[in-house]
This record gives structure tokens, sequence and C-alpha cells, in this order.
């Protein structure tokens, strides 16, 4: 008994794998964008409570933190200097300041949480700075949005007298916490006790930064001290721009001078100190 066995031929033409265009191929930039994508992700769960809702939590606490220091002015008697709603002072100065510390700090924090990362060639130690600076922006506006939010609850009126100005003052807190981020990585990752510097070195500078006083009021001889202190005059920035007859003076390329030496000082530390 014979089986017949019978040979299929198949052609190479019938089955192919699927192909491409150029144009659908992932580029570089692609690439680089999905990078940034699991970093933001990354970021935004190592939050409260390591989740997407302590993300909430952020932008809920310059309200919370300006509603502290209205009470503790409140408790102590304390008059606005500028205006009559205290709500108002204390907003246009600790906003400012907070998005400063904010960004600065979370940028060297947000190194820290990614280091592990880095040892993966598709990311880079800059890529951590840039995710966890989006990240803060993104949360300074929303947290400005909520700050508008409780002072129009309060019957306080959140719109500066002059929109260019307020903005303006409020970009400059902005980039300078970015510099001074991108500084921090710098210093960390030489130095990993610099973080616990920072922290130190952050009260100060929101001790002496007129959140809760004018240091236009002040004698001239302190006064002219403070002022060498760039977020000194980035608070006064903002504030003028919500009472324009204020006596204040603003080294606008003072101000400037610190952030583009803060970004150039950070960036070739990490190029040609860190890097080695």
């Amino acid at each position: 008994m014979s089986t017949a066995t019978t040979a299929v031929s198949v052609s190479r033409h019938q089955v192919q794998p699927p192909t491409r265009s150029a144009s659908e191929r992932p580029t570089q930039v692609d690439g680089y964008l999905s990078v940034l994508s699991a970093l933001i992700l990354r970021d935004m769960r190592s939050r409260f409570f390591g989740s997407y809702w302590g993300y909430l939590v952020q932008m809920l606490w310059p309200a919370a933190h300006v509603f502290l220091l209205v009470t503790l002015m409140h408790i102590r008697g304390m008059e606005s200097p500028m205006g009559d709603s205290p709500l108002l002072f204390i907003a246009t100065g600790a906003f400012p300041f907070l998005s400063f510390k904010y960004i600065s700090r979370e940028m060297m924090k947000g190194y820290g949480i990614h280091k592990a990362l880095t040892w993966f060639p598709q990311v880079k130690r800059v890529d951590t700075m840039v995710a966890r600076g989006l990240v803060e922006i993104c949360s300074s506006f929303m947290g400005l949005g909520v700050v508008f939010v409780f002072l129009m609850c309060w019957g306080v009126d959140p719109l500066p007298v002059d929109m260019t100005m307020a903005i303006t003052g409020f970009l400059a807190a902005i980039a300078m916490g970015l510099g001074v981020g991108v500084f921090n990585v710098a210093m960390v990752s030489i130095f990993p006790f610099w973080m616990l510097m920072y922290v130190v070195i952050a009260i100060l500078l929101y001790i002496s930064s007129g959140i809760m006083f004018m240091g236009c009021y002040m004698p001239e001889q302190i006064y002219s001290i403070m002022k060498w202190n760039p977020l000194v005059q980035i608070v006064e920035w903002v504030r003028l721009g919500y009472e324009p007859n204020l006596p204040i003076t603003i080294d606008y390329l003072y101000v400037l001078g610190w952030i583009f030496s803060a970004f150039t000082v950070g960036f070739l530390m990490d190029r040609y100190v860190v890097a080695r």
C-alpha cells in the first residue's frame, strides 16, 4: 500500500512581512517624546500617595499656603501694606516664590528619582530635567488657577491692573526656578548632600524675599542689601502689576542676568564636570 505525498509549492511573493513607509517609521523625535512622556507619567505618580490623585494635592498646596499665611497675619493683627486685601498681598508674594522653589527643588528630586534610569542609553540626565521641569511648569499654571478661584471665592479680584507686568514677573519666577533647577541637578550629581543644603538655602530665601512684608518701606540701607536677592525683585515685579504706584524700581537686567547665569553654569557643569 503506497501513500502519495503531494508537495505544495509556496511562492516567496505570497507571504510578505508588513512594511512601513518612511513617513510611518518612528523618528528620533518620536523616540525622545516617548522617553519624556514615560518620565512625566512616572513623575506624576511619585508625588503624594504614589498615585495620580496625589498630583491634585500639589495643585491645592499653594492655596493652602496662602490661607495659612493670611491666618498668621490675622492672628498677629497685621494689616496689608499693599491695598486693602491681605489675601491679595500674600498671594502676589507667596505664589511667585513658591513657583520658583518648587521648580528648582523638584527638578533636583526628579533626577534622584530617575537616576537609575539614566543607565539606559535612551535616558539622559537632561531628559530628567526636561520632564520634571515640564511637570512643574504645568503645576505652576494650574496652581495659579486654583489660587485665582480661591481669591474669587473670598470676594477678591485676582486680575492685575497691569497684566503684562504681572505675567512677565510670574514667567521670570518660573525661568529662575528652571535655571536654578539645572544648577541644582549638576550640584547634587557631584555633592549628594547639596539637597539638604538647598533646603536651608530655600528657607533663608523664603524669609528674606519680602513675602510677608514690603522691602521698599524698610530703611534704605536694609532695602539696598535686600535688592541683591533676585527673588526680592521678582516678587516686587509681580506686585508692581497689581499696584503700579508702589515706590519700586526693578532692575530687569539684573534678574535676567541671574536667570542666564544659572542656566549657563548648570549646563556647563553638566557637560564638562558631571559627565566625567
